[in-house]
């Protein structure tokens, strides 16, 4: 493997185990910005020793060993280190990922709840929480959290600065909230979960147009959010959207890795197993009763497709009804948008049409790709290929996906056939 691969490799592996590592870290030295300086060190000898020793077979327990010592190192330095890190210090004597125990695993799984909990303390502003969350959490970088927000990069990094600064300031304790405590934080755990998986299934950039390692990251989040927290509606209602939403990874790109509207998906490669799960979260929705919120809304929506054995059965009309209700309870110009998509296939795109001309306006949908996409979409199914064309251009020239972009650029061909 010539070293370009192995960098991309040793990227591909960081990401999936950066949440893991920071969290760990944190457990240990108390402090968020010294805990995320500490993994960074770490993937800089990463770097430096992969491609002359190769890639261990266990990457991640190499990387959560270095990181270890590393901390236990700096805590010697402070004269901080009490019997417990001497201990620690010795257990850890070991080559790489050998005893890597499942208890171990389970730890660590643990130390990233608490990290989400933490970076989601009512301290912080909710843009914060889920700024330095999806920094810290998902690995993402500015730029990537900067398109999930609709928001300029420059802000961003401002945001999660200053959000470490604070945990910092007031001495945030790195542990899982109490019962009473749930609430005033779970909002924004449940945001950060939702935003995380969103990047994945439909990543913002790059060359790909799924970044699985943030949906799973963000399902085995949901579901131990689940587990822990039985009698919140939301949370299973989250889970319930992701699940149905992970059941189409397999038809959304062809073997080239070309992308594949949902209308046009071979829906018998859709993962039963996640719609049933899926369908079970909603049934617990159900049963917990009280107000649908915004995350159950939309795992309903995604069952009617689901539900569907062709795109000519779908309910559109019932999709439609709860986008409305999404609309009211949780106004946004994406879920307009989407609303918009809804009713052009209800009712025909010149309704969706009139929904979209309505957000040309909105300076928070300025450089949203898919607001050019679905336009040009109306537009060609009213027979406007001209102005179809032009407007699937733009969507292209404003994404940073390599997919999307080739996608949407075969579509403005083809509107010239």
């Amino acid at each position: 493997m010539n070293e370009t691969l192995i960098h991309q490799r040793i990227e591909q592996i960081w990401r999936a185990e950066s949440a893991k590592v920071v969290a760990s870290l944190t457990r240990m030295v108390r402090d968020i910005s010294i805990a995320e300086d500490l993994a960074q060190d770490t993937l800089i000898i990463a770097l430096e020793r992969w491609p002359v020793s190769d890639i261990p077979d266990n990457p991640g327990a190499w990387l959560m060993t270095v990181a270890k010592r590393k901390a236990i190192d700096m805590l010697r330095r402070k004269k901080r280190l009490d019997q417990k890190y001497e201990q620690m210090a010795h257990s850890m004597n070991i080559h790489h990922d050998q005893n890597w125990t499942d208890e171990m695993d389970e730890e660590i799984e643990d130390d990233v709840l608490r990290l989400i909990f933490m970076t989601c303390h009512p301290v912080l502003s909710t843009n914060a929480r889920v700024a330095l969350t999806l920094r810290l959490v998902a690995g993402l970088t500015t730029e990537e959290i900067a398109n999930a927000f609709l928001a300029h990069e420059s802000t961003i990094a401002q945001r999660v600065v200053r959000a470490k600064r604070k945990l910092a300031a007031v001495k945030v304790p790195f542990d899982v909230p109490q019962e009473a405590e749930y609430a005033e934080r779970l909002s924004s755990v449940l945001e950060v979960i939702y935003l995380m998986f969103n990047e994945g299934y439909s990543a913002s950039s790059g060359e790909h147009l799924i970044r699985m390692n943030l949906c799973n990251e963000a399902l085995r989040m949901g579901r131990a959010l689940a587990d822990l927290i039985r009698l919140e509606p939301e949370v299973h209602g989250l889970v319930a959207l992701m699940e149905i939403q992970a059941s189409r990874f397999e038809a959304r790109t062809n073997t080239e890795g070309d992308m594949i509207l949902l209308l046009d998906q071979n829906r018998s490669l859709w993962n039963q197993e996640h719609i049933n799960r899926g369908f079970a979260s909603l049934k617990k929705v159900e049963d917990l009763g009280g107000t649908i919120g915004m995350y159950a809304l939309q795992a309903a929506i995604a069952a009617c497709h689901a539900e569907a054995a062709t795109p000519e059965k779908t309910n559109w009309e019932r999709i439609s009804t709860l986008y409305d209700a999404l609309s009211e309870i949780a106004p946004s110009p994406v879920v307009e948008l989407n609303r918009a998509v809804a009713i052009s296939i209800a009712y025909g795109p010149s309704a969706g049409l009139e929904i979209v001309d309505s957000l040309l306006m909105d300076p928070a949908l300025n450089n949203y790709h898919l607001l050019p996409s679905v336009k040009g979409n109306f537009l060609l199914k009213l027979g406007k290929k001209n102005e179809a064309c032009k407007e699937f251009q733009r969507a292209a020239s404003l994404t940073q996906n390599v997919q999307e972009q080739k996608f949407l650029l075969k579509q403005a061909k083809d509107c010239m056939k």
